[in-house]
C-alpha cells in the first residue's frame, strides 16, 4: 500500500505542475514563498521529527511523502488563486487528499482498514524566519498535546524531554549527556540562575575582542572540562543578544584562548579578530 499511495502521488504531481505551467507562473513563486515552502519546512522541523522518532518504521519515509500538506496547499491555492479549475480527473485524484489534509492529523491506509488519527488539540509555535517558517516552541508546557495525552515538549525547535520545560534542576542538567537538550534546558533557567545554583566558580574574565562591549567568562564544572559564557555576535529576532555556554577542555585559564579554541584558532589569532558573528 505505501508503494502503491506514492506512485499515485508521483504520476499526479507532475500533471498538476503542467495543468498550471501558464496560468499559474505569476503566482506560482510567491505561493512556493508564503504557502508550501514555510509549510514544508515547519513540518519538517516541527512534526515529522517527533513522528519519526516515536515510529522508526522502515515505510515512514513513504507515507511523510504521500501525505505531504505544503504539495496540497500548493496545489489547492493554485486552483483558487489561477482561476484555472482542475480537471474532472485531476479533482477525482486531487479532491480526496485535500480533504484529509484539511480534516485530520496523520492516516494509514491499509487492505482493509484505514487508521485514522486526530489533530492535535494544543499546538504551540513560533515563527523563526522572515518567510514565516514555524517551529515548535512553549516555555510552559508541552508545545504539541493529542487527546490521548501523547505529548511532544519543544525548545525554540528542539525536541526536549519534560523535564527541560517543567523542571529544569541543575543536577538533571549535569546527567544529561545530549549537549543540546543540556543546552536548552540551561537556556530555559538562565544562565545566572544556572550557574548561581550549579556552583560553578568562576576562573577568568576578559573583554570578547570579536564581540566589543561583551565579556568573555570562563567557568570550572568538573574534572578535564570547562564552560566558557559568551555572548551572541549576531542579534536575535527580538532584538536581543543571547547569552550561550561552551564547554572547552580542562587545561583552558585564559577565556580568549579558550574562545579562540572553538573556532580553531589560537588565542593571539582570535584577539585579531574585528567581528564574529
Amino acid at each position: 500500500m505505501p508503494q502503491r499511495f506514492s506512485a499515485m502521488q508521483t504520476a499526479s504531481f507532475p500533471q498538476l505542475d503542467e495543468h498550471f505551467r501558464i496560468a499559474g507562473r505569476s503566482i506560482e513563486p510567491t505561493i512556493r514563498f508564503e504557502v508550501s515552502g514555510p509549510l514544508a519546512q515547519s513540518c519538517r522541523d516541527s512534526l515529522t521529527t517527533a513522528l519519526r522518532a516515536a515510529s522508526p518504521s522502515s515505510w515512514r519515509d513513504y507515507w511523510y511523502r504521500v501525505q505531504c500538506p505544503s504539495r496540497i496547499a500548493h496545489y489547492d491555492a493554485l486552483r483558487r488563486l489561477s482561476g484555472k479549475p482542475f480537471t474532472a480527473d485531476q479533482t477525482r485524484r486531487f479532491e480526496p487528499w485535500a480533504v484529509l489534509a484539511r480534516s485530520c492529523g496523520w492516516w494509514w491506509p491499509r487492505e482493509r482498514v484505514c487508521v485514522v488519527s486526530d489533530r492535535p488539540v494544543s499546538l504551540s509555535t513560533e515563527v523563526w524566519q522572515d518567510n514565516g517558517n514555524v517551529r515548535l516552541h512553549d516555555p510552559n508546557g508541552p508545545a504539541m498535546r493529542f487527546g490521548d495525552g501523547w505529548e511532544v515538549y519543544a525548545w525554540h525547535g528542539t525536541h526536549v524531554p519534560s523535564w527541560v520545560i517543567t523542571d529544569p534542576r541543575a543536577w538533571r542538567i549535569a546527567r544529561e549527556t545530549n549537549v543540546e537538550v543540556r543546552r536548552c534546558a540551561i537556556e530555559h533557567v538562565g544562565w545566572a540562575s544556572y550557574i548561581e545554583e550549579a556552583g560553578l566558580r568562576l576562573l577568568a574574565t576578559a573583554p570578547d575582542p570579536g564581540n566589543p562591549g561583551c565579556e568573555l567568562r570562563l567557568y570550572h564544572v568538573r574534572d578535564r572540562t570547562k564552560v566558557l559564557l559568551a555572548v551572541n555576535g549576531s542579534v536575535e529576532r527580538d532584538g536581543r543578544r543571547r547569552r550561550y555556554g561552551l564547554t572547552v577542555p580542562g587545561h583552558f585559564t585564559d577565556p580568549i584562548a579558550a574562545a579562540g579554541w572553538t573556532y580553531g584558532l589560537s588565542g593571539a589569532e582570535y584577539s585579531q579578530l574585528l567581528r564574529r558573528t
